[in-house]
């Protein structure tokens, strides 16, 4: 294990916007609970489309997306007070 320092832009809770050291933008950190959450997400997703229920793939898949925009609005709100430019 290496011990770094990095930059922080909002609080250091789940989602949290950090820039590594020698990187030019900063990351959303995702805490490993949260990374299993959203990878059942997208399992929901993929096994609703394999039985071909639509309806629930279409539900899980917005639900997915809602926890997506959360954290793509907290990482570009994060960038907008610190007068960083987007990488996209």
């Amino acid at each position: 294990m290496e011990r770094i320092e990095a930059e922080l832009f909002t609080d250091g809770g789940n989602g949290a916007v950090v820039r590594m050291p020698g990187r030019r933008f900063p990351g959303v950190l995702v805490q490993g609970d949260s990374l299993r959450i959203l990878r059942g997400a997208v399992a929901e997703v993929a096994e609703a489309c394999e039985r071909g229920d639509l309806d629930e793939a279409r539900d899980s898949a917005g639900l997915l997306l809602a926890d997506l925009d959360a954290l793509l609005a907290r990482y570009e709100a994060a960038l907008e007070e610190d007068e960083i430019r987007r990488p996209y």
